[in-house]
């Protein structure tokens, strides 16, 4: 993943800043294909940092830098480009927009303190876009529009513009427009300026067209009632209705203060290929997006029982940062990039890793003293070393081998924990198995990495089936995981997962187990009586001792008891395990010189091998409750669906958004897949949980992976 020499055209070493103040940190969110690494690489080209930009398509890109997002022409992984323009660091946040990366995606809305959406003009805005904005709505993310691709043959920019409000809501409004005559220029609905860039960048400023100021007069109207409407000045509104013209300065200062406090979202049309548009953006970000100043820090509390302090982003207070990410490059070992809330990060300087809360992701709590040796500001994969990380800037640390992604870095003097943010859970079981023994080492090695930096990826060891199973966030997510295993040097191949069954018997039954053994010395001698009979689900395993006139002596009983139990979970029929049976021992012969502890636990499991010959077994696979929440359009589609997976709907509610809530009942066996099937079935706007239920008969005809 780093690398710590500069690339060919890399402007110099990377500049550490002193003042929260000068920090803007902007992740990119939108679909996949809407162009938000191509933007990245042209702010990368106009800013200086890159002599030029890269392409997705040529796997040139400073923020593709994995393989695997080489491979697919997408991203697959959050990667920082910080930028500096007229003294401020814009640290821009690229994260994936195919769903299956959703990880990478929350990791980058962590680190960052505002949120560029990004939409192409071609395609529009879809349903995980539109749920995303809600969720930045519902924290007050401050959010911007950008309108990307505007070069492409089905680009739309007005109908673009029109879906976004339609999406977003009243408070999307463009401060631009492209010109007309098919010149690339913008035209300022503030300022009523021509942003002229048909010479390139930067743009030269010339007056617009009298027919496009016609054109727009609609919009200027809309966007200057829209920013009187966020004032704090209630005046603006009357003087506005009785004809006055609010002052430029006056507009601008009231735009930039409701987008930094979030309830205004500004629209820009721009196009990476002609540069149209980015130097409106950098503007924009500069001065409107909030500071990490005027963020608030995550949730955090003491480790050592002392009182919390009010934690600010202030580079002299208690250092309090965060892993965002974790990577291990095959050079530089394991790279952890750093999120700072508060306080300083320091090279040659002791910090304490603390991780809690993730242990069912397999991520085991954990605390632990380091020493961070160098700070690195990256760009891409390239580390450039910095001499100090101030608070609400990113960084990049090396080499500190307990740190995992969503840990807190903070001082050994005063060890601090914060809250881990959400993380969806993965449904997507792989079986994975190395492809000879010389690989296991490697591929154990390698797993260890993969889920310290990937709290999307949970490794599951299948005691009963015997499979490594690893599981993701879909197909796409599953071979990312597939391709760095083996680029880590372990051959990996997948098999069918194999689903955990059960065994019960229909009815009750009577076994007769005899284990009587004479070898010349000492004998074996054990016989038993048993009854079984099957108990209502759930109810696990009883046993009953219900032996009169003392034919096996007291001290034997247990010993019957513990046969019987060994032999229930080896299994009868099929090798699964015993579930929800009632044992009675009614009966049974002893010798007083030759019966045994071990001679009563054989002749116990001989016996209910024997009742499992005079009764019948039935296999049992695990149900899951399932709640499957969707938007009200596909309700149909998922619940015929459900019911082609053999489930059982228990009932529908309403959630908020036009969607709804499906509880119902599936077997496991039809739900391996469904992850990636319910994604297609309703374009991606769909989740769903599960949790296991209880054990029920298998249906005959139906056959379980196992």
């Amino acid at each position: 993943m780093a690398e710590k020499q500069s690339k060919a055209g890399d402007s110099g070493a990377a500049v550490a800043v002193e003042d929260p103040r000068q920090v803007r940190n902007v992740v990119l969110v939108g679909p996949s294909g809407s162009g938000k690494t191509t933007l990245t690489e042209a702010l990368l080209a106009v800013s200086g940092t890159v002599a030029r930009a890269g392409s997705v398509v040529e796997g040139t890109t400073v923020c593709d830098h994995d393989p695997a997002a080489v491979r697919q022409q997408r991203s697959v992984g959050l990667a920082v480009a910080p930028i500096l323009t007229d003294g401020v660091k814009i640290n821009l946040i690229d994260t994936p927009g195919y769903a299956d990366f959703v990880g990478e995606l929350r990791a980058g809305l962590r680190a960052a303190d505002a949120a560029l959406f990004v939409v192409s003009a071609s395609e529009g805005v879809d349903a995980a876009t539109t749920a995303l904005w809600a969720e930045c709505a519902a924290v007050g993310m401050p959010r911007a529009v950008v309108v990307s691709r505007l070069d492409h043959h089905r680009a739309d920019p007005a109908g673009k513009i029109a879906a976004c409000q339609e999406a977003f809501g009243s408070g999307v409004l463009p401060l631009y427009l492209p010109a007309g005559g098919g010149e690339p220029a913008l035209v300022g609905l503030i300022t009523q300026r021509l942003y002229d860039y048909s010479g390139g960048y930067p743009p030269v400023l010339g007056r617009p067209d009298p027919g496009d100021l016609d054109r727009m007069t609609e919009a200027r109207n809309k966007l200057i009632e829209g920013i009187i409407g966020e004032s704090e000045d209630e005046s603006l509104m009357d003087r506005y209705l009785a004809g006055e013209q609010i002052p430029e300065a006056t507009l601008i200062a009231d735009l930039e203060t409701a987008v930094a406090r979030g309830t205004f979202h500004p629209v820009i049309p721009v196009c990476a290929a002609t540069g149209l548009g980015l130097a409106e953006l950098l503007d924009g970000i500069k001065r409107a997006f909030p500071s990490p100043v005027e963020h608030p820090l995550p949730e955090i509390e003491p480790l050592a029982g002392k009182i919390p302090a009010q934690f600010r982003p202030d580079p002299d207070g208690p250092l309090a940062a965060e892993v965002v990410r974790t990577a291990v490059d095959s050079y530089v070992g394991r790279v952890s990039l750093v999120r700072v809330f508060s306080g300083t990060l320091r090279p040659e300087r002791p910090v304490h890793i603390s991780g809690h809360g993730l242990a069912e992701r397999g991520h085991e709590d954990h605390d632990a003293d380091e020493r961070v040796a160098h700070l690195y500001s990256p760009l891409g994969s390239h580390l450039r070393e910095v001499p100090y990380c101030v608070a609400g800037d990113l960084c990049a640390l090396t080499k500190i081998g307990s740190a995992e992604t969503g840990d807190t870095v903070s001082s050994p003097d005063f060890p601090l924990l914060m809250k881990p943010w959400a993380m969806p859970e993965p449904l997507l079981p792989v079986a994975i198995v190395a492809h000879n023994r010389s690989d296991e080492d490697t591929l154990a090695r390698n797993l260890s990495r993969l889920v310290a930096g990937d709290p999307t990826l949970r490794l599951e060891r299948n005691a009963e089936t015997g499979q490594l199973v690893l599981w993701c966030m879909g197909e796409a997510h599953a071979d990312v995981v597939l391709s760095r295993l083996r680029a880590g040097g372990a051959e990996v191949d997948t098999e069918p997962v194999k689903i955990s069954l059960r065994e019960t018997f229909a009815g009750p039954a009577r076994g007769h187990g005899r284990h009587v053994k004479q070898s010349g010395g000492h004998g074996q001698y054990a016989v038993c009586d048993i009854e079984v009979e099957p108990l209502p689900r759930g109810s696990g395993f009883e046993f009953a001792d219900r032996v009169v006139g003392g034919a096996i002596p007291h001290q034997f009983i247990p010993s019957v008891e513990k046969g019987v139990k060994a032999q229930l979970q080896r299994g009868l029929a099929a090798g699964h395990p015993v579930v929800d049976v009632r044992v009675s021992l009614v009966d049974g012969k002893a010798h007083s010189v030759d019966s045994s502890d071990a001679a009563f636990q054989t002749a116990g499991a001989l016996a209910l091998k024997d009742a499992a010959a005079n009764g019948r077994i039935l296999l049992l696979e695990p149900l899951d409750e399932v709640a499957v929440e969707l938007p009200d359009e596909h309700l149909g589609a998922v619940l015929g669906d459900l019911s082609s997976r053999r489930g059982r709907v228990l009932g529908t509610s309403s959630a908020p958004g036009g969607r709804t809530v499906i509880q119902a009942e599936v077997p496991a066996t039809e739900l391996l897949r469904y992850a990636t099937e319910l994604r297609s079935l309703t374009s991606g706007t769909a989740s769903f949980t599960r949790r296991h239920a209880r054990f029920d008969p298998l249906p005959e005809g139906v056959k379980a992976a196992t």
